[in-house]
């Protein structure tokens, strides 16, 4: 099996964030000091590193699944769960990402860092829920699970020349007599089976060299090894048709061989790509054959009309190598020149919106009740322990500050309906507080806003309750002084 994987779908897991804690201060004598849970520890991320050391995707061809720490556990007296740790995945430049079918991302550059799943939120603790109206709250709330992403990973080899051409048309030949590599060399087609790169040298300029595997008509369709390897001529500066020019195959030609080259580029890369134009020189190899260098001389002119470079070679005798080198390194150099400075990498920091309230209603035909969708309400289920009725409590009164029980009364929804938010679905009882909507909104709310401690008016005057707090006082008075005045009860002593 070869060492070299181009091409795997990986399943990624962020870590979970670890719960908060709900506990009480103790202490010798504080036998109530107040809430002191810690808040549960943020989980890990899962991140794509480029490194240039790293030329294969073959390390995830066999882990596909990788996951994240979880956050670490918080505790009482204000201990914070502490967070959980990465996963990194070093990956080849050249890395492309996609996540359902749509690119989110071109990993280029040493460093070059990708967030592919994001670790789940740490639930708070008690002491962080405290406030005026809530001293000690006797909940926390849970950490959020981490993203769980499927993702394909696509390498695209970088490099300044790609060799193509036939099978067996003395690419890898090529590739090891003008570079320190050593690809397999053998006399049957489909030798080389995964891209090979090499570094070349000519006079002052260094580019590297890749050897795609034989392209064969009907490459641009899945035929032969064409869609696995086209791929990675797509980021070549400089595309060199190798020619065999030693084929015993019937009905082939050096001309011949080029068309359906052409065509083939031109099917798999489009106008979008122009691989087509890339392809600037033809490298007539295998001259030192019987009857080799004659055939160069027929089929030079016609090449040359068709506006290609032509270099007769021999990588066994190493005739025309440095001729070549030199040409590829001028078509090198132009590119580079054409291509814009690079830009440091700047670091955007995108803070999220801090009030992002943000919510639909909509009828729910599962339930025949109604649906909630948004990030702050999905969110704040998944933190709430619905085993507390504390916590579910609290659940409420942020559902309804944020305006979701006033959503649901102008979408019609009433008393006893089917609300499902994110994986939870509930029997509605609204909280909403008097005089939040028109009479006809809360009309068939059940009474809204209506209160029967208001129609039975028990409520003491002022003269009243201080009469009741002289009374309290009478035994003291008794006790200090021996005798009582009846009129005291009525709130006018005389003495």
């Amino acid at each position: 099996m070869a060492a070299f994987v181009d091409r795997v779908t990986v399943h990624v897991t962020a870590g979970n964030g670890s719960h908060g804690v709900s506990s009480v201060h103790r202490e010798k004598f504080k036998p109530l000091g107040g809430p002191d849970g810690g808040n549960g520890g943020d989980g890990g991320d899962v991140v794509l590193e480029v490194d240039p050391n790293v030329h294969t995707l073959l390390d995830f061809h066999h882990s596909p699944h990788q996951k994240a720490g979880n956050g670490k556990q918080a505790a009482g007296d204000y201990k914070n769960g502490g967070r959980g740790e990465d996963r990194v995945l070093r990956v080849p430049p050249g890395t492309v990402v996609s996540v359902g079918g749509e690119v989110v991302a071109d990993l280029m550059g040493a460093g070059t860092r990708l967030v592919l799943a994001h670790g789940g939120k740490g639930g708070l603790g008690n002491a962080a829920l405290a406030n005026a109206r809530r001293k000690a709250p006797g909940f926390a709330l849970l950490g959020e699970p981490g993203e769980s992403v499927d993702a394909v990973l696509e390498l695209k080899s970088i490099a300044d020349v790609g060799l193509v051409g036939y099978p067996s048309a003395g690419k890898s030949s090529l590739v090891a007599a003008m570079s320190a590599a050593r690809p397999k060399i053998a006399d049957y087609p489909f030798t080389t089976l995964v891209p090979q790169l090499g570094v070349v040298r000519s006079g002052d300029v260094t580019y590297t060299m890749a050897d795609v595997p034989g392209l064969i008509p009907g490459a641009s369709t899945g035929k032969g090894l064409g869609l696995q390897f086209l791929r990675h001529v797509e980021r070549c500066a400089v595309l060199v048709h190798v020619v065999d020019m030693a084929t015993m195959e019937p009905g082939r030609d050096p001309e011949s061989d080029i068309v359906a080259l052409e065509h083939e580029l031109r099917e798999y890369g489009g106008d979008e790509l122009d691989l087509v134009s890339r392809l600037r020189i033809a490298v007539l190899n295998k001259i030192d054959v019987p009857d080799g260098r004659e055939l160069v001389d027929l089929v030079r002119e016609t090449l040359e009309a068709r506006g290609l470079q032509v270099f007769p070679v021999s990588v066994a005798t190493h005739e025309g190598l440095d001729q070549l080198g030199f040409a590829l390194a001028r078509e090198v150099e132009q590119y580079r020149a054409s291509m814009p400075e690079v830009e440091p990498v700047r670091i955007t920091l995108t803070p999220r919106a801090a009030n992002d309230d943000g919510f639909t209603v909509e009828p729910d035909p599962r339930t025949g009740g109604w649906l909630v969708r948004g990030t702050r309400p999905e969110r704040w289920i998944r933190q709430t322990d619905f085993n507390n009725d504390e916590a579910v409590g609290y659940l409420a009164d942020r559902l309804n500050r944020l305006g979701v029980e006033e959503g649901l009364a102008k979408a019609g929804a009433v008393p006893g309906d089917a609300i499902t938010v994110g994986d939870v679905t509930f029997d509605w009882e609204p909280t909403l507080p008097a005089g939040t909507l028109t009479v006809e909104e809360t009309a068939g709310l059940g009474g809204r806003g209506t209160d029967t401690r208001l129609e039975n008016n028990n409520r003491l005057s002022a003269d009243e309750r201080l009469a009741a707090k002289k009374a309290r006082r009478l035994p003291y008075e008794v006790a200090e002084d021996g005798w009582i005045d009846a009129d005291l009860i009525d709130g006018t002593p005389e003495r």
